[in-house]
Parts: C-alpha cells; structure tokens; sequence
C-alpha cells in the first residue's frame, strides 16, 4: 500500500503538501484537520488512527517519542523526519518522492525514516 502522508504545523507544510498533491499523493496537513495545536502524542495518534506517516521538523521531541512508543510496544504508522533549514521546499517534495517510490506503508509502520538519507 502507497504511502499517505500527515504534517504536523509547519511553516512550510501547506506549500510542501501542496506540490505533493499536485504529483497525485495523499497527503494533509495538521491545521486542514483540526488539530493544530495538539501535543506531539495526540499528532502521531491521530496520523497513525488515519493511516498516515507522520512528517514533522521536529526531531528534538519526535525521536525520543518514537523510542517510548518502540519501548512500551505501542505502534505508530511511521515517522519521517525533515531538516528543514537544510532543504528548499522543492529539496523535501523531491526526496519525499523518491522515499515513497522505495518504501511502502508496511515498511513505514513503527519505523522512523530522516528526509536526509533519501
């Protein structure tokens, strides 16, 4: 199964989302669903409840919450992980493109995936 996307509140989210649907992915974003302004936890839930990997910059509290989910066994659909002052919004489309033509939404599940490897 394709891989369907979720940012969570980004200043570049809206723009990134927009160029992926643009290329025929399922993607949204976190202020389109309502929760913005929701904890870390409650994002990830609502992305994995949704069938969605997660996207976020946020990698000081998203890899310490992937380790606590691993930890006590609890699944989430998956984790992608962007620097964002290190790629344009052109840079993060294209390398989303290219991890979603190598992986699948099984690889994805419980996984954790940084935007800089692909």
């Amino acid at each position: 199964m394709s891989i369907r996307l979720y940012f969570d509140e980004d200043a570049q989210a809206r723009a990134v989302a927009h160029n992926l649907q643009l290329r025929g992915v399922d993607v949204t974003i976190a202020v389109d669903e309502g929760c913005a302004g929701f904890p870390d936890d409650e994002q990830l839930d609502y992305a994995t409840e949704q069938g969605r990997v997660i996207c976020t910059c946020n990698l000081r509290d998203f890899i310490p919450l992937h380790t606590r989910y691993v930890t006590q066994g609890k699944a989430h659909g998956g984790i992608i992980l962007i620097h964002q002052q290190r790629f344009s919004i052109g840079d993060q489309v294209l390398r989303l493109l290219r991890l979603m033509k190598a992986k699948s939404a099984d690889d994805m599940q419980n996984n954790i995936e940084f935007l800089s490897n692909w």
